[in-house]
């Protein structure tokens, strides 16, 4: 049986030698990315965590063990891109925004399909109950009549309102975006 040994320890010199070589690989790896994040605005290009990552050499989980450079990649990420000679550009959030208005639209279509199935259903129901002689007098179905108009001037009025509301929200978003982009061109040299 052989005697195991222990390893002897390192000299204090190639410990603190390891320790400057991986604080310069880390600050190499960190310019990477910096660079990676500024070569994809200016070629105005999409931003993510995952293609800075790619871009740079490094892995991903670089860029999570590093807050600030992630902070950086979603702060630029976040930004339209500024390719020059190109009209108006679309962010990320005014497509996130449309894509949520088209939702609440398509939401409120459905609800109103439902009322109107509602309201046909009724209507049908009401003629086969007075074409069979049981109905209601008449100037109770004038009421109901009423009733119901006045119901489907509130929906369309409260449909009205929300577009309206949406198209506030639109121009507001729109008026920001132009005033960040005043602000930013005011500041270039």
């Amino acid at each position: 049986m052989t005697p195991t040994s222990t390893p002897a320890p390192a000299p204090a010199a190639d410990v603190s030698a390891m320790i400057a070589g991986r604080r310069a690989d880390t600050a190499r790896r960190r310019q990477r990315v910096i660079k990676a994040v500024n070569d994809a605005v200016t070629q105005g290009e999409e931003i993510t965590a995952s293609g800075i990552a790619r871009r740079a050499g490094v892995d991903r989980t670089f860029l999570y063990r590093h807050r600030d450079l992630l902070e950086q990649v979603h702060v630029a990420g976040a930004q339209p891109p500024n390719a020059p000679g190109v009209g108006p550009v679309v962010s990320r959030a005014s497509l996130q925004a449309d894509l949520l208005a088209a939702q609440q639209r398509g939401a409120r279509m459905a609800a109103q399909v439902q009322q109107l199935q509602t309201r046909l259903s009724e209507l049908l129901g009401e003629q086969a109950w007075r074409q069979s002689g049981l109905g209601a007098p008449d100037n109770i179905d004038q009421l109901k009549q009423q009733i119901t108009h006045l119901e489907q001037h509130v929906v369309d009025l409260r449909l009205q309102l929300e577009e309206r509301d949406q198209e506030l929200l639109a121009a507001r978003t729109t008026n920001r975006e132009l005033m960040t982009q005043l602000n930013a061109t005011r500041h270039t040299p």
